[in-house]
């Protein structure tokens, strides 16, 4: 007797954003109330042009091979914009996967430690899995939870310090973990971030909680700069700006600078600082 396939992640995937997609928001006609919110696995089948069967299989594990034109057919039907396509295709091909356990032994570029030096500005390097390489004394300035070997999607979620930093924390978060996912790709299996997302979802009714619900959605969003708003006990109110530099020769790193507009408050709360 063959024993049933484990979900994989491209299974469970489809079955996170199908439920996040609305019948009306692909025309398909209000039939009532659903007893599962988003569309039907048939509903789905159909939009993309496969047989519910083939469909039902991807779902359930019993077929972790479909071609890239299925694949799009799929993101079309679900309705998934360029990084979340990249990032469902990348659940096959593998191409987003890396081995993120050598990730956090990677060393820094001497020429980037050296710039974390005299940047003057609060500076730190992180690789794919959002473990801190590197990071100046502004940086820790800045967030203590900043240093060498701390997690920022960890600090985000467990530390009550850090999460007091963040003005709009609830926003923040959720973008972060969407980062996180789009960042890692296909090796969620690997051990360091299947340990990460576990010791986060077990972590209570909480931070645990909200990172559970957070992840659950599947969301992902490409690692960008932006706008960052922070309440420092020690600066007070900063408006910065968030900037991230792929560092070459390495798998993925990015160096992160937070800087404020020249000659603004902002700028002079955060000179005090550092």
């Amino acid at each position: 007797m063959s024993r049933p396939m484990r979900p994989t992640s491209l299974g469970t995937y489809l079955r996170a954003r199908r439920a996040l997609v609305a019948p009306e928001q692909v025309g398909l006609p209000d039939t009532g109330r659903r007893r599962t919110p988003g569309l039907r696995r048939e509903e789905v089948a159909a939009l993309a042009g496969v047989s519910v069967d083939y469909y039902v299989r991807l779902e359930k594990g019993h077929d972790t091979n479909p071609s890239p034109q299925v694949l799009s057919a799929l993101a079309r039907a679900l309705q998934l914009d360029p990084v979340a396509t990249a990032y469902l295709l990348g659940l096959v091909d593998g191409h987003a996967s890396g081995p993120v356990g050598r990730w956090r032994d990677e060393a820094v570029p001497e020429s980037t430690r050296m710039l974390l030096e005299v940047i003057g500005l609060p500076a730190f390097v992180e690789n794919r899995a959002f473990d801190v390489l590197a990071a100046n004394a502004a940086a820790t300035a800045l967030s203590p939870a900043i240093v060498v070997g701390a997690n920022r999607l960890r600090s985000m979620f467990l530390d009550d310090a850090e999460r007091a930093l963040h003005t709009d924390w609830e926003r923040e978060a959720v973008v972060m973990v969407a980062e996180f996912r789009a960042s890692v790709g296909a090796a969620l299996a690997d051990p360091h971030v299947a340990g990460l997302v576990t010791e986060l979802s077990e972590a209570g009714t909480g931070p645990g909680a909200e990172f559970v619900r957070v992840w659950q959605r599947h969301d992902v969003e490409p690692v960008a700069g932006g706008p960052a708003r922070w309440n420092h006990p020690v600066a007070g109110p900063l408006q910065l700006r968030r900037n991230n530099y792929t560092i070459g020769a390495t798998d993925g790193q990015l160096l992160v600078v937070y800087h404020p507009a020249s000659g603004s408050a902002d700028a002079r709360r955060l000179a005090n600082l550092v």
